[in-house]
């Protein structure tokens, strides 16, 4: 029985308000489990698969042109009347079941006869697979909104798509398989095979054959339409006969019949849907049918479902991390929260136009908005990029590319130091993305971070560049606009502000990953650091500018050059991780003259810049 504990149907006739794809997604969201499937051949037809009835039109052709070898037309004839051929030349009715054991007798030649039909050639692996809808129907069960399939398809596309996501499904595809049935409720999901298994030869396919069901079998069809609701799909009603009574001798429905017509609505199906009152949605392809619930019902969730915590979040990133098959989880996670963080960002919440006496004011406000704004996503980044082995990383760099089309649209009018801070949490999520990455000793992803994606801004006419050059923090926090900013905490001024705020800002996000303040403060300095010499790694001389840093403070070690500088000298070789992966061109030289660059540039300017 199906739990009284579900919701109850939200019932919509055909034809109101809503239109029917919204009411099936508003009942099967509003009542999950409860909604059985009825999967005929049109399920199928986009994978390349035949119908049972096409497999017997093909093999009783096949039969003929053996048969009568000197006639051409001989299959032809038999294809377009297999039942009045086979009558007319042997003894018996066909039947699937005979047929099969007239072309191929032993067990092992039947399975390689039907195998053709059903499994995809060695050299055609993408065909005669899962469609879009059985996909679709894959995801409905592993949400738990179906746990009931029943098909008329003799093809195991359903169940390829269910273990392609980990669900092994119960299947039942004769008669003497459901007395030891699993409770339908107590299972994740079972399919029913009302006319078989193509590998069976207990397969009802002909007339007769769908003239009546075994007895076992129309118990189990009568318990679940008589418990579920029904999604109907793919189905003509046309030869069905014993599914027609069973699906007429429903009196009683207790929760809606949506049914999917594509093409011609047969009279049986005309029937039917008029006696139950079933919602029809007519013109969509099962592929069609199914993803669109599966999107539909995605968004209810996003309407019902209390969004989720910071810490809950990163919970559930590091628990998708560890699993392949959560990668759509984890991806769905990390956009989600770059969702929020654009949206949140909009100039409606953070305005890019303010008076001239009033701008630094709006500065100060946007600063910490843009902060807290990116706060959930920024924990995500700390932990996914510190934790993952370079698996995910087109999710991190999916992340900054979204953040960094912010500035993709000029809005007139605006305040320059106000828009260009639009790419605060595009700076945000890099520096949080390359400390990360340092201290998880993954410092090849900086080559990925600091060179990509390239951007310019709307009708500037400037070629194209890297975020090692337009997130620079100078470019991004306007030292003006950051006037409460410029002392520490005892009061003392502080030389590079941009520095010291994002340095402190983004402690909070690497509390888990790394508990010592020194370390994360020496992640920092070499972060700046190694931004700093890709900065410096261009032939354009106004471009070539470091990133404001503390680490100027103490990296270059005086005379003896002890310092960071003298480490990352010390580290140059042709293994050195961001040359292998693709910094300054992959050129061990551009790397050591972007160092002496940087040091010359240092020793010019020191604290006056």
């Amino acid at each position: 029985m199906v739990s009284e504990a579900t919701s109850g149907p939200i019932v919509v006739p055909a034809g109101g308000l809503i239109e029917p794809p919204m009411a099936m997604a508003l009942n099967v969201h509003a009542s999950p489990g409860v909604y059985a499937l009825l999967l005929g051949a049109g399920v199928s037809i986009a994978s390349g698969v035949k119908t049972g009835w096409g497999i017997v039109q093909d093999v009783v052709g096949k039969v003929a042109a053996i048969r009568d070898p000197d006639n051409s037309e001989a299959q032809a004839e038999a294809m377009a009347d297999p039942e009045a051929w086979w009558e007319a030349n042997t003894s018996e009715a066909l039947g699937y079941s005979a047929l099969l054991a007239a072309a191929a007798p032993l067990p092992a030649s039947r399975q390689a006869m039907l195998a053709k039909y059903f499994e995809p050639a060695e050299d055609q692996e993408d065909t005669k697979g899962p469609t879009a809808a059985h996909r679709a129907i894959a995801q409905l069960v592993k949400r738990g909104s179906v746990r009931v399939i029943l098909t008329t398809n003799f093809d195991r596309l359903t169940e390829r798509a269910l273990q392609e996501i980990g669900i092994s499904p119960q299947v039942v595809s004769r008669p003497d398989q459901i007395k030891g049935l699993k409770p339908l409720a107590h299972s994740q999901v079972t399919v029913i095979k009302l006319h078989g298994d193509y590998a069976d030869l207990e397969q009802r396919n002909t007339v007769d054959e769908l003239e009546t069901y075994p007895d076992e079998l129309q118990q189990l069809l009568g318990r679940v339409l008589d418990e579920y609701g029904l999604i109907v799909c793919g189905w003509s009603a046309d030869w069905d006969k014993a599914l027609v009574r069973a699906v007429e001798g429903t009196r009683s429905r207790r929760y809606p019949l949506f049914w999917s017509q594509y093409g011609r609505f047969s009279d049986a199906a005309r029937t039917l849907t008029a006696q139950h009152d079933a919602v029809v949605i007519d013109g969509k392809s099962a592929d069609e049918l199914f993803t669109d619930l599966v999107r539909r019902i995605e968004a209810l969730d996003h309407m019902t479902t209390a969004p989720i915590t910071r810490d809950v979040a990163v919970v559930q990133l590091k628990r998708a991390l560890a699993d392949p098959l959560r990668r759509i989880e984890l991806f769905d996670l990390v956009d989600h929260a770059v969702t929020q963080t654009t949206h949140r960002s909009a100039p409606e919440h953070r305005p890019v136009r303010a008076t001239s006496s009033a701008w630094a004011d709006t500065f100060g406000s946007n600063v910490r908005g843009y902060r807290v704004d990116s706060d959930t996503l920024l924990h995500l980044l700390a932990n996914g990029v510190f934790h993952d082995d370079g698996t995910h990383d087109h999710i991190w760099g999916r992340a900054v590319e979204r953040l960094v089309r912010l500035r993709d649209t000029m809005p007139s009018p605006y305040n320059e130091y106000l828009e260009k801070l639009r790419h605060l949490p595009a700076l945000l999520a890099t520096w949080t993305i390359g400390v990360a990455a340092i201290l998880g000793h993954r410092e090849e992803l900086l080559a990925r971070t600091l060179y990509r994606p390239e951007w310019s801004a709307p009708h500037s006419g400037h070629d194209r560049q890297g975020p090692a050059w337009y997130l620079n923090p100078n470019l991004v926090l306007n030292i003006e606009g950051m006037h409460d900013m410029h002392r520490s905490g005892n009061g003392n001024k502080l030389l590079y502000p941009q520095s010291n705020w994002l340095k402190d800002t983004l402690r909070e996000p690497f509390r888990l990953v790394e508990p010592s303040d020194v370390t994360y403060s020496e992640a920092c300095a070499r972060f700046e650091f190694l931004a700093s010499m890709v900065a410096m790694d261009t032939d354009i001389e106004f471009r070539a500018y470091p990133w404001a840093g503390e680490f100027f403070l103490d990296s270059f070690g005086g005379y003896n050059n002890s310092g960071l500088a003298g480490a990352i000298e010390t580290e140059l070789s042709d293994t050195w991780p961001l040359v292998r992966a693709g910094a300054f061109g992959g050129e061990l030289p551009r790397a050591r003259s972007a160092l002496t660059t940087l040091t010359e540039w240092r020793g010019k300017h020191g604290r006056n810049w």
